[in-house]
C-alpha cells in the first residue's frame, strides 16, 4: 500500500478501556450495543464472561468461528436473545426460522439463488439502477444536499421489486424508506426483558410502537400474495419469478400460508435493507477517500465504454468490488451472529487451550468487532480498499470476514447483493460524485443492521 496516501477512518465507537457496570450495560445495549465492546474484544481471540448471569463466549479466533458456524453447525441452535428480538418480526423467516422449518424454507428458495439463477437479474437490475439515476438529475444539477442513505433503502427496494417480486408488491401507505427505519428503530433493538430472557408473553414496551408499522408491513405482504394468487386462479400467464415460485410451494409437503407471508417480509424487509445500508456506507467512505475514489471512477469509465454486459461488471470491476467488501468489513450488514450449544461443547486451540461451550449459553460471532480485530487486520480501523483487490484479497482468511455469515446458514442472497452493488455504483458513480458536507457526522448504530443514525447527508453532483 502507497505509505504517502492519507487513508480514511470513518465513524465508530472508540473501544472502552474499562468494563462498563450492569447499569451501563443495560444503558448501553439499548441505545447501542456497537459502542459495548472494550479493548479486549478487539484484541484477544477468545472471551469468556458472565452477562446477565449467563455463559457468554466471544469467538474471534477463525477456528472457534469455523467449529460453531460450518464444523458443528448442526449441534448449535439460534442465540435466544436474538431470537427475542427477530422473531416477533419475521416469524418463521428464513433468518429465525429452525430445525425442520428451516431446512424447508432453504431448500425451497435455493433454486432463485443460484449464482447462474442471479446473473440472469443483471439486465433487471441495470434498468432499474438507470430510471432510478434518471430521476436524480435534477438534484445533481443542483449539488443539493440528499440523504444517501434513504436513497440507497428506496434503491434496493425498487430492485428488490423488480426482479424477485416483477414489481407486483402490493403498494404501502407512506413512504417506504421511513416506515422500514420507524420498523427497526421499534422492533429492531434490544428491550431490557430480552436481556433477562424473559418469557415471550411479556410485552416489550420499547417495541409497542413500532406493532402498527409492523402490521402494516404485513398487511402489504398479505395483499400481494392475495393479488399474485388472484392473477394465477384467473387463467393469467404470470412472471416465473421469487414470488410465483413461494406461492407454488404452498401446501401439505411445501410451506404454509402464514411461513409464505414470513419469508417475503424477511425479503422485503431485511433482505434488501443489508445491501442498502453497504450502498450508503460504502458511498461515505468513498467520499472520505479521494485517492480511492478516483480509481473507482475511472474503472467505471472505461469498463462502461466498451459497452461490457453487466452481468460481467462484479468481475471487471474489481476496485468497485473491494470498495464495497471494504465497507461490508467497517460496517458488517449483520454486526452479530449468535449461536447457541444444543449439548455441551468445547474447542481447544492451537496452544493447546480448552474452552467449554454449556449447553443453552450464549457463543457469539460478532463481525463488527472481528473486521475490526487488531490480530488479523492492519490499521483495522481505516478505509483501505487495496485489501480486496486481487492479489491481497487471496490472504484474507475465510473466517475472518463475514460480511454474509458463514456455514449452512449462509446469506442465501450474497451473489445477488454483490452483482447488484456493482451494477448500482457503477451506475451512480459512472454520473455522479457523492461528497460530505458539514452535516454528514454519521453514528453506527446497531439495529436489525449497522445503520447511520440521522441518515448520510451528502452532497450530489454531476461529475461530467
Amino acid at each position: 500500500m502507497d505509505k504517502a496516501v492519507e487513508y480514511f477512518e470513518p465513524a465508530a465507537p472508540i473501544p472502552r478501556n474499562t468494563p462498563p457496570s450492569g447499569l451501563d450495560v443495560v444503558r448501553v445495549t439499548m441505545r447501542n450495543p456497537l459502542e459495548l465492546w472494550g479493548e479486549p474484544s478487539y484484541n484477544e481471540p477468545v472471551i469468556q464472561a458472565r452477562f446477565f448471569g449467563q455463559h457468554l463466549t466471544i469467538a474471534n479466533h477463525p477456528g472457534l468461528v469455523r467449529h460453531v458456524l460450518v464444523d458443528n453447525a448442526a449441534r448449535y441452535g439460534m442465540q435466544p436473545v436474538r431470537q427475542l428480538v427477530l422473531k416477533p418480526i419475521l416469524r418463521e423467516g428464513l433468518l429465525t426460522a429452525e430445525g425442520e422449518n428451516w431446512k424447508r424454507s432453504r431448500k425451497a428458495m435455493a433454486p432463485v439463488f443460484t449464482p447462474r439463477h442471479a446473473r440472469g437479474f443483471a439486465q433487471q437490475m441495470l434498468a432499474q439502477s438507470v430510471a432510478f439515476a434518471d430521476r436524480l438529475e435534477e438534484d445533481a444539477s443542483r449539488a443539493s444536499e440528499i440523504n444517501a442513505s434513504a436513497l440507497m433503502t428506496q434503491l434496493t427496494y425498487e430492485v428488490l421489486a423488480e426482479t424477485l417480486f416483477s414489481g407486483g408488491i402490493a403498494r404501502s401507505d407512506g413512504d417506504l424508506g421511513e416506515l422500514i427505519d420507524n420498523l427497526l428503530k421499534t422492533m429492531g433493538r434490544v428491550d431490557p426483558m430480552d436481556l433477562i430472557q424473559a418469557p415471550r408473553w411479556i410485552p416489550r414496551l420499547l417495541r409497542l410502537r413500532g406493532l402498527k408499522t409492523l402490521r402494516g408491513f404485513r398487511d402489504m405482504v398479505s395483499r400481494t400474495m392475495d393479488q399474485r394468487k388472484a392473477e394465477i386462479a384467473s387463467g393469467k400467464q404470470v412472471p416465473d419469478d421469487f414470488l410465483t415460485l413461494l406461492l407454488g410451494l404452498e401446501g401439505e409437503a411445501g410451506l404454509n400460508r402464514n411461513e409464505i407471508e414470513d419469508n417475503i417480509l424477511t425479503f422485503i424487509g431485511a433482505g434488501h435493507e443489508t445491501t442498502a445500508r453497504a450502498l450508503g456506507w460504502t458511498l461515505y467512505c468513498l467520499a472520505g477517500s479521494p485517492h480511492f475514489r478516483s480509481l473507482v471512477e475511472e474503472e467505471i469509465d472505461r469498463v462502461l465504454a466498451t459497452g461490457a454486459d453487466p452481468v460481467e461488471w462484479l468481475d471487471l470491476m474489481p476496485h468497485v468490488r473491494s470498495a464495497f467488501e471494504e465497507a461490508m468489513r467497517l460496517y458488517p450488514p449483520a454486526s452479530n451472529i449468535g449461536r447457541a450449544p444444543l449439548e455441551d461443547d468445547s474447542w481447544t486451540d492451537e496452544n493447546g487451550k480448552r474452552y467449554d461451550l454449556p449447553a443453552g449459553e450464549a457463543v457469539v460471532v460478532l463481525p463488527w468487532v472481528l473486521h475490526r480485530h487488531n490480530l488479523y487486520w492492519e490499521n483495522p480501523r481505516q478505509y483501505r480498499p487495496e485489501r480486496f483487490l486481487p492479489g491481497a484479497r487471496e490472504k484474507i482468511g475465510r473466517f475472518q470476514y463475514l460480511p454474509f455469515g458463514a456455514g449452512p446458514r449462509i446469506c442465501i442472497g450474497a451473489t445477488f447483493a454483490l452483482q447488484e452493488a456493482a451494477i448500482a455504483l457503477a451506475t451512480l458513480l459512472g454520473r455522479f460524485r457523492f461528497d460530505m458536507t458539514e452535516n454528514t457526522r454519521p453514528w453506527p448504530v446497531q439495529r436489525l443492521t449497522v445503520q447511520p443514525a440521522g441518515g448520510l447527508p451528502m452532497r450530489i453532483s454531476h461529475r461530467h
